[in-house]
């Protein structure tokens, strides 16, 4: 059984990250086909990227990237929680990816965003990066507004629909994450 990651993108005080990445890994617990665990980056203490050698050397030598790479290299797919700011993620979430490669590759990853456009445009940034680290990211993504699941732009109250969503790119993680356990074998 494949093991997904839920990362929660923001480091930001009172953060709308947090809410969201609770529901989702509320709705990815009621399933039977992988099993869920909840990264928050801001437990990594992770500063601006201070490794001397390039991550696709693999030669870490801080004890925070040893322990980030140890707990990304755990997982067989990721769902990523991300804010937009200026058209883009967090800052601390690129950061966060920046520190290491191998432990990214041949996995799979999908995308719950929120944002003034529901964070659209923060995946597609994502999905570019995605491409590089040799990471299959999925369709099926969910993008919550801050005009229509928050209430005050901070009080999360997602629709209905959106517990679809969120199951329609899990089915996707999921799958994706056990067809690529061949390739990271191999």
């Amino acid at each position: 059984m494949p093991k997904i990651a839920i990362i929660l993108g923001s480091t930001r005080p009172g953060r709308n990250g947090e809410a969201v990445a609770h529901w989702v890994l509320d709705i990815a617990k009621q399933r039977s086909d992988a099993e869920f665990e909840l990264v928050d980056i801001a437990d990594y203490k992770l500063p601006h990227l201070d490794e001397a050698i390039p991550p696709a050397a693999g030669q870490y030598s801080q004890p925070h990237t040893l322990a980030w790479a140890e707990k990304i290299g755990s997982f067989d797919g990721f769902v990523f929680v991300t804010p937009e700011y200026n058209h883009s993620t967090s800052g601390a979430l690129k950061n966060a990816i920046d520190f290491l490669f191998a432990e990214w590759n041949d996995k799979a990853a999908g995308f719950v965003s929120y944002g003034a456009v529901g964070g659209a445009r923060a995946v597609e940034h994502l999905r570019l990066v995605m491409g590089e680290l040799k990471v299959a990211d999925v369709r099926n993504q969910v993008t919550l507004s801050l005009m229509t699941d928050f209430r005050n732009f901070s009080e999360f109250t997602p629709g209905d629909h959106q517990e679809g969503q969120v199951n329609a790119m899990l089915d996707q993680v999921v799958s994706w994450s056990n067809a690529l356990a061949t390739v990271r074998a191999a």
